[in-house]
This record gives C-alpha cells, structure tokens and sequence, in this order.
C-alpha cells in the first residue's frame, strides 16, 4: 500500500508538471502564431477582402497625425474604410505610448481599404501627396520626429513601381522647391491603434478642428498647391453649358436687406446671434425640413432634430451635407467652427462635438437663418423628393 501511495505520489505532481509545461507552451505557441497571423492576415487581405462580390485592395501611408490622414481618405469615393495604426517598426504589438516617444521605429500610419474599381491605386497617391509635406525628413507639420515621419509602403510589385513613378512626376511638377524626401519601403507590418484613435475626427469632432487648425497643417498645403489648381482651373475647358445649373442662388444685397428683417440680415450678414429660447424654431416640433432662408437651399430635416437644452434649433447632422460650409471661426477669445450655407453664404451657427450619438454632433444654428417648410408643403414648394424620410 505504502508502495502504490509512494508512486501516485511521485506520478500525480510529474503529470501535472508535464501538463502544466505542456499548456505554457502551447500557450506561447499561440501567442507567436497569432503576432505571425497578423501580419499575414494583412497581407493576404490585399487579395481576400470582400465586400459583396467586389474584392477590396489595401494601400499603407504614413502622413503624419494618423487623425488627419485617417479623416482625409474616409472622405474619397471608393474607399470604404481607412484603420489608423502603426507601421515600419522593429516592436511588437507597440501601443500609442511607446511609438509616441518614437523608440519603438514605428511612424503612426493608416490602412485604406478600397474598391479598385471606384478608385485606384495610383489616384490614392495623387491624394497622399496632396495631404502631406514631401520635404520634410523630421516628421509632419507641428509633429516632429521620425514616429511622424511621411512614408509609403507598398504591399505588391505593382504598388511599387506605381509609387516610385508618381514620386518622380510630383518632383518634375515642382510644386515644391525642395527634394520629395517620402521614402517608399516594403509593406512588413502593421498594428491597428488603440480604440480612442479610430475615427477621431468624428468622434471628437470639436478637439480634433482645433488640433488641426493648430497643427499648420491645412495653410502649409493651400499655399502649396494653389498656383498649381489656378492653372488646372485655366486650362479647363469651358462646359459650363452642359453642367447642371443649382437651383439655388443668392439675391444682390439690395434684394438681401428688403427681403429679410432686421434681425435676420444682422445674423446671416453680419454674423449676428440671435437670443437662446426666444426665437422661432428652437422648441419646433413639427415634421419638415429647414431651408436657408435667403436662397432656399435645403440644409436640416426635423428628423435630425433633437432638444439640446441650449435654446437654439439643434440637429445632429446637415440633411444635405454638400449645402453646408465649416469654417474656423477665432472670435470670442477662442477656436470655434463656424458653419455657413453653401450658395447663399449666410451665417447659420457653429458646431459642437457634444451631440447625440452615433454622430456625436450638434449643429448650434439660428432661427433667424432658417425657413421652416413643413412636411405637407414640400412638394407644393419644390422639395417633394424630401417626403420619403417621413
């Protein structure tokens, strides 16, 4: 008995040791396999990807502020989604920290997933350059060091011959006076950024405006590039008879001040503000869209419409995005976003980041520049292709 009792003693502990070691191991095993998978599953997402039927392709730049460059591919038709992340360094799996203080290799970088077929690879270049400072070597506009540093990384042969040539047409454009210093560098890895990082620009609309503004980055590239768009613009041919003429227009001044009252050429003309819970439309409640009230152009639904507690019409996002304009607005001590209508550019209010989700947004904006058109006379008043959302 006491010789059985001896050996399950001596058994038991060395197959729960064999078993522990084995379960470690197999563990770390894991562990590798899934750092290997990642960089793999990167790679071979060039090709395995769908959306649909249609296969989207992967393109990698660095430019700087992966806020910015994330915020200005999202905005390109055919490009369903850009991931800001880290890239080109020797660490594993590094977080914002470590890359931040720029020991880690890394430059901060986004992944742009996109339909080939709506945009191409080379048309991502022509974007990336017009986004970026291609002379500077020591990172991106008020961001220095090497973890800002612009850069390509091309992911196939065919990406980098692509690169390589429209490198060479940018530096025979001379657009800048300086040497193009963007190196383009094998694809090795990528790590996707922290959580708070993914579409900043949306989720902290108000602080990443004013990151931006701050950061140069927008004057340093209008200043760039205007001679070149003046002349794109001469030597575009003249087709304006064949364009589509906007229904909208905006009156003389004279037409302005008899059409308005006086309070609403202050506000839309001046930049006026009108009183909190004393105007026309800020406890509205009524179905309808509002409209510019100089030039008629659509530019918030009531179903966007929302009680902010400020005292002013609210709404969480513009009915027709392309009639709205931002502007940064340094009045008052501080940096604020202006927004302005497109056609008839009257001054409607500001934005905020602290709206309703999912967009977070509150478009602050005057009664006194709005025209409230409710639901049953849209189509009467030519917006009957409004009455679906209804």
């Amino acid at each position: 008995m006491k010789t059985k009792i001896l050996m399950l003693m001596i058994i038991i502990p060395a197959v729960i040791l064999f078993g522990w070691q084995s379960f470690a191991q197999k563990q770390e095993t894991q562990k590798m396999d899934m750092k290997a998978k990642m960089t793999s599953d990167i790679k071979s997402e060039v090709n395995d990807k769908k959306t649909g039927v249609q296969t989207l392709k992967i393109a990698t730049f660095a430019g700087g502020c992966f806020w910015c460059t994330e915020s200005d591919f999202e905005k390109v038709k055919g490009v369903k989604d850009a991931v800001s992340g880290y890239s080109g360094g020797h660490k594993l799996d590094p977080t914002y920290g470590e890359v931040s203080k720029g020991g880690t290799g890394h430059t901060e970088a986004i992944q742009v997933h996109y339909d080939p077929n709506v945009v191409t690879y080379k048309e991502l270049l022509e974007i990336f350059w017009r986004h970026i400072d291609p002379t500077d070597p020591g990172g991106q506009f008020v961001d220095r060091g090497s973890q800002y540093r612009s850069e390509i990384f091309y992911h196939n042969e065919i990406q980098k011959k692509q690169a390589i040539s429209s490198k060479m047409a940018l530096e025979k454009s001379m657009v800048f006076d300086k040497p193009i210093v963007t190196p383009i560098t094998k694809f090795e890895n990528f790590y996707t950024a922290e959580a708070y990082h993914q579409d900043y620009y949306k989720k902290k609309a108000y602080s990443y405006k004013y990151y931006r503004w701050g950061s140069g980055r927008d004057q340093f590239l209008e200043k760039a590039w205007k001679k070149t768009d003046m002349d794109k613009e001469k030597a575009r041919p003249n087709d304006n008879a064949s364009m589509d003429v906007s229904p909208w227009s905006k009156p003389s001044n004279a037409e302005i001040k008899q059409k308005l009252t006086r309070l609403q050429y202050e506000i839309t003309q001046k930049d006026g503000t009108e009183r909190p819970f004393s105007n026309e439309y800020w406890d509205n409640k009524k179905p309808g869209i509002y409209v510019d009230i100089v030039s008629g152009e659509p530019l918030f639904s009531s179903k966007d419409k929302f009680v902010s507690g400020t005292g002013w019409p609210s709404f969480a996002k513009p009915l027709e995005s392309e009639h709205i304009v931002e502007k940064t607005d340094k009045t008052l001590f501080r940096v604020r976003t202006e927004v302005r209508s497109k056609t008839a550019d009257s001054h409607l209010g500001h934005l905020f980041d602290d709206g309703p989700k999912p967009t977070g947004l509150r478009y602050c904006i005057n009664s006194a520049s709005l025209r409230f058109v409710p639901k049953e006379k849209l189509k009467k008043e030519g917006y009957g292709q409004y009455l679906d959302i209804f």
